[in-house]
């Protein structure tokens, strides 16, 4: 019988040291900087940069036996010092090279910035992504989804997880990508959609984080054709302000988060946190009236152009001092089969969309959950009510009153960043051209 044993530790924190003590670290050579005499050694462990002293009167190793982008575990001795990242540097007494590379990177990672172009970025990502400032990026992306997920379970939500083969698009119209499925029709999914609001019949709060497909031939710098979206749908609601409340508390939640458990990550980035109080709100119509009197010409009547999405942010922000704005009452013919609309204003649905920084990152509301009106919904936009027969089980056998949303988590991280593209945002983004890496 083989006994298995992990001769693997927990990563390293620099929280953890004590002067004087004896520490042992894996990691990668990130930088060496030979002063003569001794050496800099900087070593790239999981999350830190952490200044190594090389004496070879101390060490017995060739500093030549290792380069840049080598793996190596060192043992040395921390030595206290405010000077140094982190406040400490590790004195070396051994060293054991793991793996030295085939070859040198032909772009330069070790620099604060590393001037290439987005372009070049991303056809070098597998080794760019390296680079402390990039991988920090993504880092954070990882504490927005710790955030928004801890908050779901806090809240009595349940993680689901749809598939994304699916039979029938839940947004309709021409965005979406078909597939051969064994001979039949399937298309890759647009938004959980129908999935959460299947399962609010089962545990009444769901929350969904993955991959949403959209086959837009848009080349700009929000879109992606391939995003993480992360959608939540809540039964019992009174109206779409409940909604609306719960994505408030989810956001400082996130921004909690971050700001508790990714400080190294957020001064790196020079990050400035947005504070959450009240989210204003404002009629899509109120809106829009805003923008006609600061001199706006108005040529989308049913949506809103990024230009004002900006110049709503930018007024909001000088109003109420607030970088969030919902936008509220989106004209019905506009939004999903499946949003209700406002019984007493019927042209205009019970659908909202939120404003980060002057770009939309969510889109949400109120959805139908009577049988009678979901069908007529769909006859009203031409749609076949046979073709969406499981969805419409949901319905006819009882569903609660209820809403959701769903948040683009890419477009989230690019303006929390003030990020200038959304790809900077993505790990290996897919748009209209881009298939690997």
């Amino acid at each position: 019988m083989i006994s298995i044993q992990s001769s693997t530790s927990k990563p390293f924190s620099p929280d953890s040291v004590q002067n004087g003590s004896e520490l042992t670290l894996s990691g990668s050579v990130y930088r060496i900087r030979d002063m003569g005499s001794f050496a800099f050694i900087i070593l790239r462990t999981a999350r830190h940069l952490v200044q190594c002293v090389f004496d070879p009167l101390k060490c017995d190793f060739e500093l030549s036996s290792i380069q840049e982008n080598s793996t190596v575990r060192v043992t040395g001795i921390v030595k206290l010092d405010a000077r140094a990242e982190n406040g400490f540097e590790l004195h070396i007494n051994y060293i054991t090279v793991l793996s030295t590379p085939y070859a040198q990177m032909p772009i330069c990672i070790n620099k604060k910035g590393l001037n290439i172009s987005l372009e070049t970025n991303l056809e070098n990502r597998p080794y760019v992504l390296r680079n402390h400032r990039q991988r920090a990026v993504f880092k954070l992306q990882e504490g927005i989804v710790s955030g928004f997920r801890n908050h779901m379970l806090a809240n009595g939500f349940t993680e689901i997880h749809s598939p994304k083969i699916v039979k029938t698009g839940a947004e309709g119209g021409a965005n979406i990508f078909k597939m051969d499925y064994f001979g039949n029709k399937a298309y890759l999914a647009q938004s959980p959609q129908f999935y959460k609001q299947t399962m609010v019949g089962v545990f009444d709060r769901v929350f969904e984080i993955a991959p949403v497909y959209r086959a837009e031939k848009h080349n700009t710098s929000r879109h992606l054709n391939e995003y993480i979206s992360l959608d939540f749908e809540m039964a019992y609601i009174n109206d779409m302000y409940d909604v609306m409340a719960m994505e408030t508390s989810m956001l400082r939640a996130v921004m909690n988060e971050l700001e508790t458990n990714y400080s190294p990550e957020l001064k790196l980035l020079n990050v400035d946190l947005p504070k959450i109080d009240v989210i204003p709100a404002l009629t899509f119509m109120e809106a829009k009236s805003i923008l006609k009197e600061s001199g706006h010409k108005i040529k989308n009547f049913y949506d809103f152009e990024p230009d004002e999405e900006l110049a709503i942010s930018e007024y909001i922000k000088k109003e109420y001092n607030s970088e969030f704005v919902f936008i509220t009452h989106f004209p019905s013919s506009k939004r999903p089969f499946y949003a209700m609309d406002d019984k007493e204003e019927p042209d205009y649905a019970l659908s909202f969309d939120l404003f980060f920084r002057g770009l939309e990152i969510t889109t949400g509301g109120q959805r139908i959950h009577r049988y009678e009106e979901q069908v007529q919904k769909m006859k009203d936009k031409d749609l076949d009510p046979d073709e969406f027969e499981s969805y419409l089980m949901i319905h006819k056998y009882g569903m609660p009153p209820h809403g959701g949303l769903g948040i683009g988590l890419e477009r989230l991280l690019m303006k929390l960043l003030n990020q200038q593209n959304v790809r900077e945002a993505s790990l290996f983004p897919r748009d209209l051209s881009r298939l690997a890496p």
